[in-house]
């Protein structure tokens, strides 16, 4: 087994969370925040849009089982990655699509997948995913935590979640 970890942000971390942890070599996900100034910042701080942090996901794979450049084109398709500062109804630099990378390899893994998915045409405008390197990733509140498994019946995750599932579904089939 070959551990590593990758940040991803795509819009609310409720959003990407469950999609992420029904995936085959994911090892766990994490809620929280990264690429801001503030140190231990808190989701209200974060949701003021003014400490410069984004709702993300830490994500431990297995890279045996699944590659990198596998779990990109999962999140390229789960997420409008066109959209500055943007997913669905949440807007915000803290809802900014990033992957937040700890090295060199994964920058160039990363630069591949944006350079592919714009390739594929799936999305009318340019991508706008920005490649951070990963500083400090702050775990969030628990009750962001696995938010909706505790919550299935919340108008938001059905809203915003099911379709992501959906598209997943798809992914895995082909």
């Amino acid at each position: 087994m070959k551990t590593e970890k990758i940040v991803l942000a795509g819009g609310c971390f409720w959003c990407l969370e469950p999609v992420f942890k029904r995936i085959k070599g994911v090892q766990s996900v994490i809620c929280g925040y990264t690429g801001g100034t503030l140190n231990a910042p808190t989701y209200d701080d974060v949701c003021t849009g003014k400490t410069g942090h984004a709702e993300a996901i830490k994500v431990e794979f297995d890279s045996s089982e699944i590659s990198l450049s596998e779990l990109l084109d999962i999140f390229f398709a789960i997420h409008d990655p066109t959209t500055l500062n943007r997913q669905d109804a949440d807007t915000g630099t803290q809802y900014r699509s990033a992957i937040f990378y700890n090295n060199d390899e994964q920058l160039e893994i990363a630069k591949n997948a944006i350079l592919e998915t714009e390739k594929k045409g799936t999305w009318k405008s340019p991508v706008v995913t920005t490649l951070e390197r990963l500083a400090e990733f702050f775990e969030a509140e628990e009750y962001h935590q696995d938010f909706f498994t505790k919550n299935p019946s919340n108008r938001y995750c059905q809203i915003s979640i099911s379709p992501k599932l959906a598209k997943l579904e798809k992914i895995i089939k082909k």
